[in-house]
């Protein structure tokens, strides 16, 4: 099954100058996905940075495509609104959509995703 790695997983990978190893097996696995709303995320930091080398790998992983159904993230954020998290941002819930509308798993250290699971139905990695 593919992982949808978020960007906080990435920002982590670069900054720490670590491997994870449980990023480095998904990648060994050939079963990493990324999506253009994650590149945003990414690439102007990695541009500031001048790491023209990780942006080309970055643009070799799997894209999935994004289509956005706006009255779906419009009840999700009423959800999440009316169970008190006030703090799910859009971004947050377009992956959330993004991840179940290519049947993925999400890979993310964004402990917002752990507070939705439930409410957008995710299977998180």
């Amino acid at each position: 099954m593919t992982v949808l790695v978020d960007s906080s997983v990435w920002i982590d990978y670069f900054r720490t100058g670590r491997g994870d190893n449980r990023l480095d097996g998904l990648i060994d696995e050939n079963i990493v996905a990324i999506n253009d709303l994650i590149l945003c995320e990414l690439v102007p930091y990695l541009k500031l940075r001048n790491q023209s080398r990780i942006i080309e790998l970055l643009n070799t992983i799997e894209r999935t495509s994004l289509t956005i159904d706006w009255n779906q993230l419009i009840d999700w954020q009423y959800r999440c609104l009316k169970q008190g998290l006030n703090g799910i941002g859009i971004p947050d819930l377009i992956i959330a959509q993004n991840t179940i509308q290519h049947r993925c798993l999400l890979y993310s250290l964004d402990r917002h995703f752990e507070m939705i699971k439930d409410i957008v139905n995710i299977k998180l990695y």
